[in-house]
């Protein structure tokens, strides 16, 4: 006769101790804010860059370049250190080079150390997975929905909120203050960091694959390349085709010596699972969607009015007129958690994606004003928010708990492919589409009205792919099955307790105490200290 049985926790097993779970959500979140904001520091001086680097703007845009090549390639390697020395350790890693890079860029001119400077901020983006894997080893379940979707929209938050706050500095200041503001910012979240967040006591089984990392970062930094400079050199240059030719054979393979090694940087195999794949392909075109905004709406705010169509407003202006984006992104992760207790990750995520399309699909006529542009980064903020909120749940629940950090650094860097291929694509629309008109310094190329349009369709079809291939993800909801939650093998026998079906007529006979396998078999997660730990995902939603 069939039986289940229910292994409780044993008192070996770490819990976190209730006053120290408080703290966690919000310093951890304030950490993946931070390290955002760095994509976005510069975008209100971008086009004085030429003129204070003292450079041409081909040699400019490497400032933002470096930062985002420096952040895709972090993110992945970063992971799979925390899951195997320790996620808080290296979280305050990233931030202690995020600081760094500041410090550099506050002091320097010179182009060259400047993005230098830029891709050490850049490379402290392997936060936000890390802060994600914290939660999943160390907050109870009810809180760990909501704690993920903050966490997870910290990009968009980060961003949404620098635009403001560094036009504001920018306006008044000497633009070297940003850097100095970043660096403060950064050893804040540190010293946050070290109080309130403690070390996840579990390790993943392995060593570090070098050979994984560098053929990763080789890859990307030949995909990327291209993605962001095409425009630049031109689309069908001998560089762009020969770089992308070229990402194409390392990045093949890099996955054929990833499937042979025994400890991968990333498990092929696990992420080639519908449920993984599908969720990193969306997460493509939800950053592109989140990026198309951050490119039009400031631009169209900043235009002036003899263009016809621009708003004609201040660069402090236009920052708080796309604020609402990571505002409302910071306030729908509550919302996310009931939602997705109630109808699992996937249905958020197709909801999200709705809402964004709708968002740009409205937006095509409410152009006009500065109040429309608020209403359209209100509602983009929520659609972008819930989707983001839904990505962290969708992976988590399909990978082991060993490969949480690695996993998520995974899904963060599809975003950052996402906003990458935003970036190529509606920037070369733009300068397509672009009008001339005179100023005092002579004529000038500026965006369209018919340029913006066509980047807002151009995210409303990214976001409706994205609709169909999370259409597509098998459904998680909420196991009805007892869990089994193997104790410390320093605990002894742990109790059990015997669970038997409705249906069942027949006696049971007791079962003996079972005891906690060795740690070679226990699962492949483990404890810094060897005990073995094979807890099961939570549920989506952070719901039991």
């Amino acid at each position: 006769m069939r039986r289940t049985k229910q292994i409780r926790h044993a008192a070996g097993l770490p819990r976190p101790p209730k006053a120290r779970t408080s703290p966690i959500v919000p310093v951890l979140a304030f950490a993946g804010i931070t390290v955002a904001v760095m994509q976005t520091l510069l975008v209100p001086v971008i086009k004085d860059l030429p003129v204070l680097l003292s450079t041409d703007p081909a040699n400019a845009t490497w400032v933002m370049t470096a930062t985002l090549l420096a952040g895709a390639v972090s993110t992945p390697i970063m992971g799979r250190l925390g899951d195997l020395y320790g996620k808080r350790r290296m979280l305050l890693a990233s931030l202690a080079v995020m600081v760094i890079g500041s410090l550099i860029c506050a002091s320097t001119d010179d182009l060259v150390v400047m993005i230098v400077g830029r891709a050490l901020q850049g490379f402290a983006m392997g936060a936000i997975p890390l802060g994600i894997g914290i939660m999943r080893d160390e907050l109870p379940r009810e809180k760990l929905g909501s704690a993920m979707a903050l966490m997870s929209s910290s990009i968009g938050v980060g961003g949404g909120l620098a635009l403001p706050a560094a036009a504001l500095v920018a306006q008044h200041t000497d633009w070297h203050a940003l850097f100095l503001g970043s660096a403060g910012l950064g050893v804040l979240a540190m010293a946050l960091t070290y109080a309130f967040v403690p070390e996840p006591p579990l390790r993943a089984p392995g060593t570090f694959d070098f050979v994984g990392a560098f053929g990763l970062s080789l890859g990307l930094v030949l995909l990327l390349l291209p993605i962001t400079k095409g425009g630049d050199w031109g689309w069908a240059s001998a560089p762009t085709l020969g770089l992308l030719a070229a990402s194409v054979t390392v990045l093949v393979l890099w996955g054929l010596f990833e499937l042979r090694t025994p400890a991968p940087l990333v498990d092929l195999r696990t992420t080639a699972r519908r449920e993984v794949l599908l969720t990193n392909l969306a997460s493509i075109m939800v950053g592109v969607a989140f990026y198309a905004v951050s490119l039009v709406l400031p631009q169209l705010l900043q235009l002036p009015t003899s263009t016809g169509y621009g708003l004609g407003q201040s660069m402090v202006v236009a920052g708080l007129c796309v604020a609402p984006l990571g505002v409302t992104m910071m306030f729908v992760a509550p919302l996310y958690a009931r939602i997705s207790a109630r109808r699992g990750p996937k249905s958020t995520l197709m909801l999200g994606m709705l809402i964004i399309a709708i968002g740009y699909g409205a937006g095509l006529g409410l152009l006009g004003a500065a109040w429309q542009t608020v209403l359209i980064a209100v509602v983009l903020g929520a659609g972008i928010g819930l989707a983001y909120s839904s990505l962290p749940a969708l992976i988590i629940g399909a990978v082991d708990p060993s490969e949480t950090g690695a996993a998520n650094g995974l899904n963060t860097l599809m975003r950052s492919i996402g906003t990458s291929v935003s970036s190529a694509v509606i920037g070369m629309v733009l300068a397509n589409t672009s009008v001339t008109m005179g100023s005092a310094q002579g004529p000038v190329q500026v965006p369209s009205m018919e340029g913006f349009r066509i980047s807002f369709l151009i995210a409303t079809g990214a976001v409706l792919i994205g609709l169909v291939l999370a259409a597509f993800l098998p459904s998680q909801r909420p196991s009805g099955h007892p869990v089994l939650l193997a104790s410390s093998a320093d605990a002894g026998p742990a109790p059990v307790t015997p669970v038997v079906p409705v249906a069942t007529v027949a006696p049971v006979a007791p079962v003996a105490p079972v005891r906690a396998a060795p740690a070679a078999t226990a699962g492949r997660t483990v404890r810094h200290d060897g005990a073995p730990s094979s807890a099961e995902p939570p549920p989506p939603g952070g719901t039991p």
